[in-house]
């Protein structure tokens, strides 16, 4: 993925629009690349995820972060104690060029206001998220020494300075025929696309076809064999492209081969010379760099994606629900207060002025006490209003054990549904999108007007250990309950993530105490099909299958066992592939 300056300045504005005065709320660094920051605006909370990353180096507003690693790295800890809790100041761009900085007003010393900048270079492999205070670097995600770069050094303590660059015209506040005129006065032996790049600021390889395209010429024709009319037509291809952009309208696209699966370009523009190719514009500019960040060059899978939006809705619902019922809790938890209320009343009727609101009355059960503030329904009695505070506290002590027992059902189903995220995180072949539609369809989740066969079991992963014990692992919350119940034996070894969804694993150990390494190959796997994958040192359980027991009534997947040990680990893809066989447990 690849994005210049001109594009860049569509989305550094919608950015700025969107995060201007948003508090940062939580900073996560999800691998060596990427930053994710949770930010607060009134009424709403909005993902913010920063890219370093060479292929796809960028700011885009995810719908949500990836998961935050168990151990975050020294410099997201730095971030957290320089950022959190300050204020988004601005998001600008350095010209059009591609360098991006966040303005983060924090409270320093005695409360003064301190402003640091979080700078996101965009330059392919060189690019760079870098913490600045003051005109210093206070550290970068990426270091670069003297050893990497003698002209630029990005290290703590060192002063900030922007990546070096040649003066070039900005199209978007220049006359397009003056531009035009420069062009072929200073660039005339380059071709017209290569003179387009060099000679305007923000304008990359794409911007410079577009150009040509639009104007009519050879992007390989050269500036010194063009005429008055050609520069007269190129003049007007610049100014369509450069006005629109200059006046804030923009028609963000994301190119793709015309079969889809090769991603092509990223535009705030439509890439008219690309007509033939596969066009999917986008509403934002963020959205149209979120697709090109992620597209992995296959279409989504519909029903993977129809699967996850239903988790997703019945997610956000019990994630309401758990908030209401939490705070009834708390209210029902202060039941005791009610009863003061109504004893305090009973003792001083007397006192009790005639519709009042509220009366402030001595602390019956305790004298050192300020007088409590009491709230009256003026509409009643004072003997009424005793009364309706007794009431209240009937009625609050018989809902905390109902609404804590409904508290708990929910935070399990939450649970329940995270461990079915993971497996629709990691589900690929068609037979386990299966297995978990059914698994959603027998939960209530999922309601079919005609009854289908359900599918035969789809076969667990299967991988061997260095010595050849072999090793399964559940796909989903089925194969789950399958590779726990029905395929280990009870001395067989049983894995699973220290309470983190995820892959039940079991190791054919057959009562045999496995070697290190072997067991190390265990939780390696458990570990990474777990919602943990992306994280480092990875607490893994394990315990004999004996000691395992599904409760019952229990959801798909759920269980619970004792007697075990833990070890940690820290996945890694390469590893894992190398191991697994996709054979039949």
């Amino acid at each position: 993925m690849n994005i210049d300056g001109l594009s860049l300045r569509t989305l550094v504005a919608e950015l700025d629009r969107r995060l201007a005065g948003a508090r940062v709320d939580r900073i996560s660094q999800p691998d060596k690349f990427r930053l994710g920051l949770w930010l607060r605006q009134p009424g709403e909370n909005i993902a913010l995820l920063l890219s370093a990353n060479p292929d796809s180096a960028a700011a885009w507003l995810p719908g949500a972060l990836p998961e935050n690693p168990a151990v975050p790295p020294a410099f997201c800890m730095l971030l957290r104690k320089h950022l959190e809790d300050g204020r988004i100041a601005g998001v600008a761009q350095n010209g059009l060029d591609r360098v991006v900085t966040f303005a983060v007003d924090t409270r320093g010393e005695r409360g003064l206001i301190v402003t640091k900048q979080l700078i996101l270079e965009i330059m392919g492999k060189h690019s760079n998220i870098i913490l600045v205070q003051d005109g210093l670097v206070l550290d970068a995600i990426r270091r670069v020494g003297a050893a990497v770069s003698r002209v630029r050094q990005v290290l703590p303590g060192r002063p900030y300075s922007l990546p070096p660059g040649q003066p070039r015209a900005d199209i978007l506040a220049t006359d397009a025929a003056a531009f035009v005129a420069g062009l072929r006065r200073d660039y005339a032996a380059l071709g017209l696309a290569k003179a387009l790049v060099a000679a305007a600021e923000g304008i990359g390889p794409l911007a410079a076809q577009e150009i040509a395209w639009r104007s009519g010429l050879p992007a390989a024709h050269t500036v010194a064999a063009l005429d008055d009319a050609d520069a007269g037509a190129l003049a007007e291809a610049v100014a369509s492209l450069a006005a629109p952009l200059a006046a804030g309208e923009s028609r963000p696209t994301v190119a793709l081969s015309a079969d889809g699966g090769k991603l092509l370009a990223l535009a705030a523009f439509r890439p008219e010379h690309l007509a033939g190719q596969d066009l999917r514009p986008f509403p934002a500019m963020s959205a149209a760099v979120e697709f090109a960040a992620t597209f992995r060059g296959q279409p989504p899978n519909p029903e993977k994606t129809t699967l996850q939006k239903i988790v997703a809705q019945e997610t956000a619902r019990l994630a309401r629900k758990e908030t209401i019922l939490a705070a009834e809790l708390a209210e029902a938890g202060d039941a005791d207060k009610h009863r003061i209320y109504g004893d305090i009343l009973m003792a001083n009727l007397h006192a009790v002025p005639a519709r009042a609101g509220e009366v402030t009355l001595a602390n019956l059960y305790d004298s050192a006490a300020a007088p409590l503030v009491i709230p009256l329904d003026p509409l009643l009695s004072p003997v009424a209003n005793a009364k309706r505070h007794y009431a209240r506290y009937n009625k609050a002590k018989r809902a905390v054990q109902t609404i804590a027992g409904q508290l708990a059902e929910c935070r399990a189903e939450l649970a329940y549904l995270d461990s079915v995220v993971v497996a629709l995180d990691q589900a690929a072949a068609l037979d386990e999108l299966s297995e978990i539609r059914l698994e959603l369809v027998q939960g209530g989740y999922i309601k079919e007007k005609t009854k289908r066969r359900p599918p035969p079991p789809a076969a667990p992963l299967a991988a061997a250990a260095p010595d050849g014990t072999p090793i399964l692992i559940g796909r989903n919350n089925r194969q789950n309950d399958l590779v726990t119940f029905k395929y280990a034996g009870p001395d067989d070894l049983w894995l699973h993530t220290k309470d983190i969804p995820g892959s039940h694993v079991i190791l054919k150990t057959a009562g045999r105490e496995p070697a290190p390494e072997t067991l190390a190959v265990a939780a390696l796997l458990a570990a990474y099909h777990s919602k943990a994958r992306a994280s480092a040192t990875v607490p893994v359980d394990y315990t004999r299958r004996r000691h395992v027991r599904k409760p019952a009534g229990a959801k798909p997947g759920f269980v619970i066992y004792d007697r075990q040990k833990t070890v940690y680990v820290t996945p890694d893809e390469e590893e894992v592939k190398k191991m697994l066989t996709n054979k039949k447990g």
